[in-house]
C-alpha cells in the first residue's frame, strides 16, 4: 500500500510539475489570429487551360458564321448521352478494350 501511496504522489508531483513549467513557457505568447491575404488578381483563373495557353485569339474573319446556342447545346446533349451510353456499356460488360473504345461523338476529348 506505502508503494502505491508513493508511486500516487510521485505521479501527482511531476504532473504539476510539468504544468508549471508549460505554463511558464507559454506565458507571453499569443497566437496572432492571421487574416488572409488579399491579392490582386491580375489574370483570370482558366480551369481548363494554363497562363501560357491562353495566348488571344485571332479576330473571327467574315467568313465566320455564328452558331447559335440551341445547336450548340444540342450538340453537348448528344455527346454527353453518347458517353453515358459507352460508361453503362462497360459496366455491364467491362474489359479493357470496351474501357478505351472510341464512341461517335463528333466532340473530341
Amino acid at each position: 500500500m506505502e508503494m502505491f501511496l508513493m508511486a500516487a504522489v510521485m505521479s501527482l508531483l511531476a504532473v504539476a510539475v510539468s504544468a508549471v513549467l508549460f505554463a511558464a513557457a507559454t506565458h507571453g505568447e499569443r497566437p496572432e489570429a492571421t487574416s488572409p491575404v488579399k491579392r490582386v488578381a491580375l489574370e483570370p483563373r482558366h480551369f481548363f487551360a494554363s497562363a501560357v495557353d491562353t495566348a488571344p485569339a485571332a479576330e473571327p474573319g467574315p467568313e465566320a458564321e455564328a452558331v447559335p446556342v440551341e445547336a450548340l447545346l444540342l450538340k453537348i446533349e448528344q455527346h454527353i448521352r453518347l458517353e453515358q451510353a459507352a460508361a453503362e456499356s462497360f459496366l455491364h460488360t467491362p474489359s479493357g478494350q470496351s474501357l478505351h473504345s472510341r464512341t461517335t461523338s463528333r466532340l473530341v476529348n
